[in-house]
């Protein structure tokens, strides 16, 4: 850890209120892993309020950061939220371990038909072989027959799982 995330760290131990300010410089001060570093010392209330506040950027390190958190549930609507944008880096990061845990099946499945929809490919999803299942498959063929009979292409990522 550099200087800078660990004096940040330490402001945050001794004032949570302090992350507010240093988690959207702390990319650009502490490097790459700052942030995580950062939402390592702070409650489940303050990492949503971080999301909620924040640009793609502190977002995408929130849900990244999501699996190694011991938030429970608190955090799935930060994931479910993320699954109904359109920024192919906050889908992918929705389904990572966190929301591979976390998400009903239903839900699981619409995002991971989401990521096909927008060309994210399938394994750079979280969890997919251990749940991927009838419906699964069964929405996924359902989707290739309709490229199909548009004369399009279907994915090999959607052809290797059907």
């Amino acid at each position: 850890m550099g200087d800078w995330t660990a004096e940040a760290v330490r402001r945050v131990k001794d004032d949570q209120d302090a992350v507010h300010r240093l988690f959207p410089v702390a990319a650009r001060r502490g490097g790459p892993s700052a942030r995580r570093a950062l939402l390592r010392h702070v409650d489940a209330a303050t990492v949503v309020a971080l999301y909620r506040n924040g640009d793609a950027g502190e977002r995408l390190a929130v849900l990244d950061a999501l699996a190694e958190l011991d938030l429970g549930d608190a955090a799935l609507p930060l994931v479910e939220d993320a699954l109904r944008t359109n920024d192919a880096r906050l889908v992918t990061a929705a389904l990572g371990p966190y929301g591979a845990r976390t998400l009903d099946d239903h839900a699981y499945r619409q995002g991971v038909l989401k990521c096909v929809f927008m060309s994210i490919p399938l394994d750079r999803l979280a969890g997919l072989d251990e749940r991927f299942d009838a419906e699964l498959a069964r929405m996924l063929t359902a989707y290739a027959d309709e490229r199909r009979a548009a004369g399009r292409p279907v994915p090999s990522d959607v052809l290797e799982r059907i």
